[in-house]
């Protein structure tokens, strides 16, 4: 009975947690709450990709803010084209910028997102394409560690150089804002950001489910194997390459899903969101979390959240209370709130089990 019910405590967990942000939160946090919970969940699917790439695959990405920023300018662009379709002042169907950059006609690529299924295809698959080709050509090299991390984070300000110099093609620093309708759908309404978050929220668990699924197979202890000794990996006759691009671009996808997720909740997407900053706040999070479990997703929760309350009470200083965080989180709990929980689940098991008794010693024998 013991084992059964241990066996089930994840998942009825689990089930709770789910039935709880779905039932129950819409109901208690008025309309603005529960925007500002959608937008941190968000983050959240971030960081189970990240944490499959670092904690799993021992990648550190510290560039994901790109593959964020293609699913969301993706999901945007579609957006910007529904609400210039539906106003009837628009000249020649183009975005009020691109008229005023002197263009005549749509890019290529704004004409291919016409479609809403188009740019959900896009979100997902353009930073799995480029996570594939940058992976590839990267790990055949056996280029690791830190000379990976900063070639993330070279490719993030590249990306935030393109969007600002593009500004007739991506809005430029302004980025792509106003969206009224998906599908011919208001966003504006309450119904609609509670569509938004709940279309959240099971993205969150299936991802959840997916790469707990991933962690637990076969190749999911070769990504630990790897993280642990490459090296090692490669004598056996394993080939790392394709192992680590793989999990690289499930994280950018995972990216690419919450961003085109995030664009329609805040009703933005701008360079300042994607680019080196909010990438190593991405890392930052899954760290404070704990990078070696999925349950980093609740870092991005918690630090998004704090980040809110801080500065609405301590707005000058908030930049010094998250230093002071993540300075504690690395000096007493290097393996984050995950690692802390596990600790303590152990030090209570410990705690209830009975120490035995000594056995009693016969008579004549030695003591």
């Amino acid at each position: 009975m013991t084992t059964t019910l241990t066996r089930l405590r994840g998942p009825l967990t689990f089930t709770a947690l789910i039935a709880a942000a779905l039932l129950v939160l819409p109901h208690l946090l008025e309309p603005f709450r529960l925007n500002l919970l959608a937008q941190y969940l968000c983050y959240a699917i971030v960081a189970l990709g990240i944490a499959l790439a670092w904690g799993r695959g021992g990648m550190l990405t510290l560039g994901h803010g790109v593959y964020f920023g293609l699913g969301g300018y993706a999901m945007a662009i579609h957006l910007t084209l529904a609400r210039t379709a539906a106003d009837p002042l628009s000249a020649d169907r183009l975005p009020q910028f691109m008229v005023w950059s002197g263009r005549t006609e749509l890019p290529w690529f704004w004409t291919a997102l016409t479609h809403p299924a188009a740019a959900i295809a896009a979100a997902v698959l353009v930073p799995g394409t480029v996570a594939t080709l940058l992976g590839w050509s990267v790990f055949r090299q056996r280029v690791r560690g830190a000379y990976f991390a900063i070639l993330n984070q070279a490719l993030a300000a590249a990306f935030v150089i393109l969007l600002i110099g593009q500004q007739h093609l991506t809005g430029g620093s302004n980025g792509l804002t106003d969206f009224p309708v998906f599908a011919g759908h208001s966003l504006y309404t309450p119904t609609a950001q509670t569509t938004l978050y709940t279309l959240t929220v099971l993205t969150l668990a299936a991802l959840y489910l997916l790469f707990r699924h991933i962690t637990r197979s076969r190749y999911g202890k070769l990504l630990i194997a790897i993280r642990d000794g490459e090296d090692r990996v490669r004598y056996l006759g394993y080939n790392p390459t394709w192992a680590k691009t793989l999990a690289y671009a499930l994280s950018a996808m995972a990216a690419g899903i919450a961003g085109a997720l995030f664009v329609p909740i805040l009703g933005i997407i701008s360079p300042t969101l994607v680019g080196v900053i909010p990438s190593i706040m991405m890392v930052l999070a899954v760290a404070l979390g704990g990078r070696y479990s999925l349950r980093a997703a609740t870092g991005a929760v918690l630090v998004n959240a704090a980040q809110t309350t801080f500065a609405e009470t301590f707005a000058g200083g908030w930049t010094y209370l998250q230093g002071a965080l993540f300075v504690l989180v690395i000096a007493l709990a290097p393996q984050g709130l995950a690692g802390l929980t596990h600790h303590a689940k152990n030090a209570l098991t410990r705690g209830r089990t009975p120490t035995p008794a000594p056995e009693p010693t016969t008579a004549g024998s030695p003591t």
